[in-house]
């Protein structure tokens, strides 16, 4: 498809798209949309950031706009409520006289979520655990679900919910269409898709296991006390955004207060944060009042914020796709982005781990000391000598 109008749309909702300025499918959109028009289950695989969530709206927009009606027609379920707003923010842009959608998530009032669901909203997006607490204090039906849609499954299996999402997809009638869209297909979600998908059309585009081609990898091999001096003169030299990884909530919070001490416009994210606490501070980075957020994995997934021009992981994350999952929030939708690696003592070697892991080479950068920089004509991190790994060579 070469445009959004070749797709068999109301008018109404081209109209909403184009206002909306998308008019080129992505490769996913292209392959997804068709058969999820159709009516068809599906189960689609992709690199992150390839507009997988426009993928599965599209298609619940046309349903919805086939016939008008006040029960719940269509269910998305997502991993975390930051993901969850953003698809219900998206949904919000585009659904026109559909009316609002309602957000099921923890942290949040229920008063009003229930209240838009008890005024007629006919799509809701919610996270699996208040949902399916919401069913068994009978506070919602499910019973006229029509689409059912599994976003970031592999995530929300990560993160235990397999049992809240069995239960769920057991009160939704039997005859409804299920899409389901994750990032891998490991054998987890194979037995999910096996269970409550029929006939699926299946669709896998691109590696999901490595970053996608417009990002450009490097790493930083240096002295533990290093890492904030590489990390400010990086921060030191970006225009854009920028989203550092930490891997605890403690570390988040020092590198946060650290680079705000040092003038940074600085913003944090992780778990023990409150909702109002994350949501402003995601509200800052979206606007450009922080340049900088830090995050623990809680912002590696689901987190779609317009032109993050640089990751940098100050600390390595746990487990290798979890690399992947961050790097792929920059250099979305076809954009340049740059994801870079602090890396010191032991975890020079789990950085090689990763790297055998995902059969990937990142190239690995020297660090000038600022003191030294007095003294020298060129920026240490303009201008770098590579340092290959033993057996490695770069241009």
């Amino acid at each position: 498809m070469a445009t959004f109008l070749e797709f068999p749309l109301s008018a109404a909702l081209q109209k909403r798209l184009a206002a909306a300025q998308f008019l080129t499918p992505t490769p996913v959109q292209a392959e997804a949309i068709p058969p999820a028009l159709d009516g068809k289950d599906l189960v689609a695989t992709a690199q992150t950031g390839t507009g997988k969530t426009l993928a599965f709206l599209i298609p619940v927009l046309q349903m919805l706009e086939r016939s008008p009606g006040t029960n719940v027609e269509a269910l998305v379920m997502v991993p975390t409520r930051e993901l969850a707003m953003q698809v219900h923010k998206q949904y919000q842009q585009l659904c026109g006289a559909l009316g609002p959608a309602a957000l099921v998530i923890g942290g949040l009032a229920e008063k009003q979520q229930l209240e838009t669901v008890r005024a007629g909203a006919r799509v809701v997006v919610a996270t699996p655990g208040r949902l399916e607490d919401y069913l068994r204090r009978r506070l919602i039906s499910l019973n006229h679900v029509r689409i059912a849609v599994l976003d970031e499954a592999d995530r929300m299996l990560d993160l235990g919910f397999l049992p809240a999402i069995q239960r769920i997809l057991a009160v939704l009638p039997r005859q409804r269409q299920t899409l389901c869209y994750s990032a891998t297909l490991e054998q987890s979600v194979a037995a999910l898709v096996n269970q409550y998908l029929q006939q699926p059309v299946r669709i896998a585009l691109g590696s999901t296991l490595k970053p996608a081609d417009s990002v450009e990898l490097q790493a930083f091999e240096v002295g533990g006390m290093q890492k904030g001096d590489v990390l400010r003169q990086l921060l030191s030299g970006e225009t854009g955004r920028t989203l550092v990884f930490a891997r605890t909530k403690r570390g988040t919070e020092r590198l946060a207060k650290q680079l705000t001490r040092d003038g940074f416009a600085a913003a944090m994210i992780h778990g023990d944060r409150s909702q109002a606490q994350r949501t402003a501070a995601l509200n800052r980075f979206e606007e450009g009042r922080a340049k900088v957020l830090v995050a623990t994995d809680l912002a590696a997934r689901g987190l779609h914020v317009e032109d993050i021009r640089h990751v940098i992981n100050y600390d390595l994350p746990n487990l290798p796709e979890d690399f992947i999952h961050r790097v792929g929030r920059t250099g979305r939708a076809g954009a340049c982005g740059l994801a870079s690696t602090l890396v010191s003592g032991a975890e020079v070697f789990e950085l090689r781990s990763i790297e055998r892991a995902l059969k990937l080479s990142i190239r690995r950068r020297d660090f000038v000391p600022a003191d030294a920089l007095r003294q020298k004509p060129h920026n240490s991190l303009a201008s770098r000598t590579l340092t290959a790994m033993p057996g490695e060579v770069f241009a």
